[in-house]
């Protein structure tokens, strides 16, 4: 078993020394460091670290929101981190760790909660869209060719001609 860790601060300001000595303190061998706002999506040292998980292998922040930004992004992170058959454990935050049953619990019921919001905010969505729908509101981008410039293309198309001429 490899322990890595994984350390970002948010700007050039801000020193990753910290992070890395308590990293080191809790053992891992190897960390991914890095200078990026959690907001970047492609995080590319926090990619690295996840590619070099295998089996058995646990991945370890210094606190929740060095590894992510929002609960979905969390999940969706150690979703990938635990498809590689490894674990994950955050040194300040004692209930986010996979590798013990309350962890996987505190885990378990913050990824339903994120379903259940995500569920609600597809069907306010949807009720919302139709509604829209219903006072006459035309969903989607708006045609490129007037009414007339389309009847034009069709009769065009019915004659015979090529679609690239058309």
């Amino acid at each position: 078993m490899t322990l890595y860790g994984y350390a970002r601060v948010s700007t050039d300001g801000q020193a990753l020394d910290a992070q890395v000595d308590e990293l080191k303190h809790a053992g891992a061998t190897k960390i991914f460091k890095e200078k990026v706002s959690g907001a970047v999506r492609d995080r590319a040292q926090l990619a690295r670290a996840i590619k070099a998980l295998e089996a058995g292998d646990l991945l370890v922040v210094t606190r929740l929101d060095r590894l992510a930004r929002s609960t979905r992004d969390l999940l969706n992170t150690l979703d990938t981190v635990a498809e590689k058959g490894a674990g994950f454990r955050s040194l300040k935050d004692a209930w986010a760790d996979t590798t013990t049953a309350h962890g996987r619990l505190m885990l378990t019921v913050l990824g339903g909660l994120a379903e259940f919001e995500r569920d609600l905010i597809r069907a306010r969505t949807t009720d919302g869209r139709e509604r829209a729908k219903a006072r006459g509101v035309r969903m989607g981008r708006k045609p490129k060719l007037t009414p007339h410039q389309r009847r034009e293309a069709l009769d065009r198309r019915t004659a015979g001609e090529p679609l690239v001429e058309i």
